[in-house]
């Protein structure tokens, strides 16, 4: 019996160290910190902790740049249907100057006739052919200034930047969405651990007033077997010493466990790492879910991050279709240029028209054959499209089981809620009985340790219970997607 005993008490100390082990979530509270044994310490209500967790978590930041990048690339894909001006300057200084050579040329008259030039001192002389020696004419000197904008306006691209645009906003939206379940994971941590350390703080205390109880019974057994009636013996005083001792080294466990509770609670905030937030609350809050299954489903449809991810990114990969099938069709495009130049000299190619001067066109780039390349890009990305639709019928079905499971254990929980807390009240009166009877050496030493061990292990089954409630409804939350609305309203 002592052996069993002995067993049941491990079993309730087990239970809290499995318990406070599973958390991994921390906040930081405003509440001014005080010094102690263990590092600051600082305690904070729920609201306080969400509040600040929203407004202190480094992984919130984070969501928020890659919101910031989406709508840039977003912004991007925009720039394409407005005129692309270019404005572009330079000087340039040759060796030499640019030349021109005009070769000779020897001009004669038709049917022999001939040309009449006066020479002076000579008179008139008739010319019959004429002979034009090699000219080298300058275009321009060395150095050269020119300055020029151009403009270059996509008129159309058959869907192309269409395309573009549909695929940036959907990754604007996924980003949001993203952004949304970091805020709703935060949320989901922080309470749970909030309640945790709750917990944590509770099955210490069970912890410390079960030595003490203990430590009592110890001390009435020492009495009663040294002048007592003999019927309790040193070996049950032994017994009773043994397991005293080790609920002692247990207690400790506990000690350290609600410590690093409080410390992780702290640590998700980015708090030092001696840190601790103790919560305001001793009493985890119950109270019975009254949802219907089919309202959360259909809410989780409208809310849940997940979901409105999924519808954003086949919008992603329609705009991707487009994009591909403007391979397709041709692209016009009209182009203008604004130039000037500036040279010192004002011969051959210097001119002043020559010099400055504006032109304009239009082009068009039409795809005659790419060897199956467009093609193939359009069955690509419409396989995509496909592929992300039967992905978000599976997402579909997977959040409504995953809705449904938690409903069930909520439902289960709130039916054990009852029966632990009946078991509690029961246990307790069965150890205050059997305390009243020892003294009276109505009962055996085992059965006092044993009804107190049941008192300890029945009171850390209600509040762990109590917990995995209030769990599930952070859970429930996180999925349905609506648990931060109000924060952020608040904000």
């Amino acid at each position: 019996m002592m052996f069993q005993s002995t067993r049941t008490v491990r079993a309730v100390i087990f239970l809290a160290m499995v318990t406070l082990f599973s958390m991994n979530c921390s906040v930081y509270a405003k509440t001014p910190p005080e010094n102690s044994d263990h590092g600051t310490l600082q305690q904070a209500s729920l609201e306080e902790c969400l509040q600040t967790a929203l407004e202190n978590n480094h992984q919130r930041p984070a969501s928020r740049y890659a919101v910031e990048m989406a709508e840039a690339q977003h912004r991007q894909a925009l720039a394409g249907y407005w005129p692309q001006v270019t404005l572009k300057g330079g000087y340039q200084r040759m060796d030499e100057y640019s030349n021109f050579i005009f070769p000779p040329a020897s001009i004669s008259l038709p049917m022999g006739g001939t040309i009449p030039i006066t020479i002076p001192g000579a008179g008139t002389i008739p010319v019959g052919d004429i002979t034009v020696p090699a000219q080298d004419v300058k275009l321009m000197d060395e150095e050269s200034y020119r300055a020029t904008m151009e403009t270059t306006w996509l008129l159309y691209d058959g869907g192309m930047r269409k395309g573009y645009r549909a695929q940036t906003r959907a990754v604007v939206e996924m980003m949001k969405q993203e952004s949304r379940r970091t805020d709703l994971e935060i949320a989901d941590s922080v309470k749970r651990l909030y309640f945790g350390s709750v917990l944590a703080i509770q099955l210490h205390q069970i912890g410390k007033d079960t030595l003490a109880r203990m430590e009592t019974t110890l001390n009435l057994t020492e009495t009663m077997y040294k002048e007592g009636s003999g019927r309790i013996k040193k070996t049950d005083w032994l017994d009773n010493k043994v397991m005293v001792e080790s609920l002692r080294s247990m207690v400790a466990l506990l000690e350290k466990n609600e410590l690093m509770a409080q410390a992780a609670l702290a640590n998700t905030m980015g708090l030092p790492w001696d840190a601790s937030v103790k919560p305001t609350d001793t009493q985890i809050p119950f109270t019975s879910f009254a949802g219907q299954l089919n309202g959360l489903v259909g809410t989780a449809y409208q809310f849940n991050p997940d979901w409105a991810k999924v519808k954003a990114a086949i919008r992603a990969a329609e705009g991707a279709v487009l994009t591909a099938q403007s391979g397709h069709f041709p692209k016009i495009a009209m182009t203008g240029e604004l130039h000037k130049w500036w040279n010192d000299y004002d011969g051959g190619m210097a001119t002043d028209r020559n010099k400055e001067g504006w032109t304009v066109g239009m082009g068009i780039e039409i795809p005659i054959f790419s060897g199956f390349l467009t093609q193939n890009k359009v069955a690509e990305t419409q396989a995509l499209v496909d592929k992300i639709k039967e992905e978000q019928f599976l997402l579909r079905e997977g959040v409504s089981l995953q809705i449904r499971d938690t409903f069930l254990a909520l439902n289960a929980a709130e039916k054990s809620h009852q029966a632990t807390l009946d078991a509690m009240n029961a246990a307790v009166e069965n150890r205050d009985l059997n305390i009243r009877a020892y003294q009276y050496e109505l009962v055996e030493t085992e059965n006092v340790i044993r009804a107190q061990l049941m008192d300890a292990l029945m009171s850390a089954q209600h509040y762990k219970m109590r917990y995995d409630h209030i769990a599930l409804l952070s859970q429930l939350n996180l999925m349905v997607g609506t648990e931060v609305l109000n924060t952020l309203k608040g904000q």
